[in-house]
């Protein structure tokens, strides 16, 4: 589904290829030599151990699916990780695992079709998936090791908009793992995402029996969003609010205290 600006998406497929390569690798060199016992500010609970030993593990995990080219929901999500005993090593495991995830996805055809939980129906799905996962908790880190947050993190603005179009687009399937989605409704609301640097626009409606995305001419937006693309990417995965500076708001804030009160995974 393309954004509703109309601007093209998703990315070419070497984009997410190469960006996922990049984000790895970035992620571990943030994490190297912090101390791992440290909180993670955007993810409450989680140390950055936590943290180190969930995207190794995930990206390992998308890895599977994609060689498996599973076409049912899988029943576990059991893999074989070869995780150091000692802590201190996750860092470098995490960046260890990056060639053959690099592998991986070069062996795939991004057109074969898989079983997904969300829109795209293909192999691809979880290229973009595992970019923006591995994306996002990169940010986590480094806000975590005193880096960039917010709008200030260093994300490149046509991979953050594309972001939030990939967001914006599979929540609608996300109550697998996300159950209160299932319960965002409105009244015929229109909630807009405004990116500023970029020029895209997403609309959202909410209606008494669900919510989906829709094109800009469908709908007056009564509540819109404005802010860079890194912005509001970082702000629809709830690492930032709406509150803080760098974000104009337009019409009844009510309508995005509902959205963020059922989006948030």
């Amino acid at each position: 589904m393309a954004a509703t600006s109309g601007q093209g998406h998703p990315l070419p497929y070497d984009t997410y290829r190469e960006a996922v390569a990049r984000e790895t690798l970035r992620f571990a060199a943030t994490v190297e030599n912090a101390d791992l016992a440290s909180a993670v500010p955007d993810c409450p609970g989680w140390t950055l151990a936590d943290l180190t030993r969930h995207v190794g593990s995930l990206q390992r995990w998308f890895a599977a699916l994609l060689t498996q080219r599973v076409q049912e929901p899988p029943r576990s999500r059991d893999v074989e990780l070869g995780l150091p005993g000692d802590e201190r090593e996750w860092p470098g495991w995490v960046a260890a695992g990056e060639p053959a995830v690099a592998a991986v996805l070069r062996d795939t055809d991004p057109e074969a079709p898989m079983w997904v939980w969300g829109e795209d129906r293909r192999a691809a799905f979880w290229a973009r998936r595992m970019l923006f996962e591995t994306l996002v908790h990169r940010v986590d880190a480094e806000h975590a090791v005193g880096g960039r947050a917010g709008a200030e993190a260093d994300i490149e603005p046509a991979l953050a908009a594309d972001g939030v179009d990939e967001f914006l687009v599979n929540l609608p399937h996300a109550g697998l793992f996300a159950p209160g989605v299932t319960k965002l409704r409105g009244d015929g609301e229109t909630l807009a995402f405004v990116s500023t640097d970029t020029g895209e626009e997403w609309r959202v409606r909410l209606d008494p029996d669900g919510f989906r995305p829709v094109p800009r001419e469908d709908a007056e937006a009564t509540t819109a969003v404005r802010a860079p693309a890194a912005g509001l990417l970082l702000l629809l995965y709830g690492r930032r609010s709406y509150q803080e500076p760098g974000y104009e708001v337009s019409g009844p804030t009510a309508v995005l205290d509902n959205w963020f009160a059922h989006t948030a995974f």
